[in-house]
């Protein structure tokens, strides 16, 4: 069973294999691991969103991009199906790893198995927990990162305005209702708006 000292256990093994990511972000005027910064902001908006989240939800969203920076998108070919292809993997990787960590802490396997997932995001339509981690994480994308993917990415207005639809359908009426309170970027904000009104 999890206990409030297990759970911070399993939480610092988890920050301290993100906090090894050799790249790093600025943030609020501190250099911090990309992963590590990404964990934190997962878990912030998961209180902000589900303040009575269960230990499992928490430690799922702590682990959500655990170690990422170790499997790079450039190691799978390009292309959607290459894309898929890393992004299957990818999840089965994070679950392993959350489940090493928490077995270290001490975790039992029931607790590491509902980790692994809701990690894996299964049964989303039907498990309000799996659902409620993918409003988070496609919350965090929208506030901490499509701003900068816009740039980056080089996508046309158009392919944003797809990739933004696309996001939206994954998430629950209570998180795109969450969403629309986003403190966004103006541009951003724009470019949401006329997705949703497509």
């Amino acid at each position: 069973m999890m206990t409030q000292e297990l759970f911070e256990r399993c939480v610092a093994l988890f920050d301290a294999a993100n906090a090894q990511d050799p790249n790093h972000e600025q943030w609020e005027g501190k250099s911090l691991a990309k992963e590590l910064l990404y964990a934190q902001r997962m878990s912030q908006s998961l209180a902000a969103f589900e303040p009575a989240a269960s230990f499992a939800l928490q430690l799922a969203a702590r682990a959500q991009h655990i170690e990422r920076w170790t499997s790079p998108r450039s190691n799978y070919p390009q292309g959607r199906t290459g894309y898929k292809q890393w992004r299957s993997e990818l999840l089965l990787y994070h679950a392993r790893r959350a489940g090493e960590l928490m077995a270290e802490a001490g975790a039992d396997a029931e607790d590491i198995a509902r980790v692994q997932y809701l990690i894996q995001k299964r049964s989303m339509a039907r498990d309000p927990e799996t659902q409620c981690l993918e409003d988070v994480i496609c919350l965090v994308f929208i506030e901490f990162y499509l701003a900068e993917f816009a740039v980056k990415s080089g996508y046309d207005e158009a392919k944003l305005i797809d990739i933004i639809q696309k996001t939206w359908v994954k998430m629950s009426p209570r998180g795109q209702a969450a969403a629309l309170k986003l403190p966004l970027d103006s541009g951003v904000a724009a470019v949401i708006g006329r997705a949703l009104a497509d």
